[in-house]
């Protein structure tokens, strides 16, 4: 499963839409992200690792690597 699906399962899983995480996003970085530039960064794989690691902070998730 990649970035995209996974977000996309999360924001299912929480009950909340890209149009909130932007919001979300916007009001604790101050940078203006929106629902449609959200989901192209998704769509192109262009997503930065600290948009994902904040998306999952917003959601009440977090990012964890593992060793194989």
């Amino acid at each position: 499963m990649n970035v995209r699906e996974q977000i996309k399962v999360l924001l299912a899983t929480e009950n909340i839409t890209l149009t909130q995480i932007a919001k979300e996003m916007t009001a604790r970085t101050g940078k203006n992200y929106s629902m449609h530039n959200l989901s192209q960064k998704l769509s192109r794989k262009t997503l930065k690792f600290e948009e994902a690691r904040l998306i999952a902070e917003i959601l009440g998730y977090k990012i964890k690597f593992e060793e194989n």
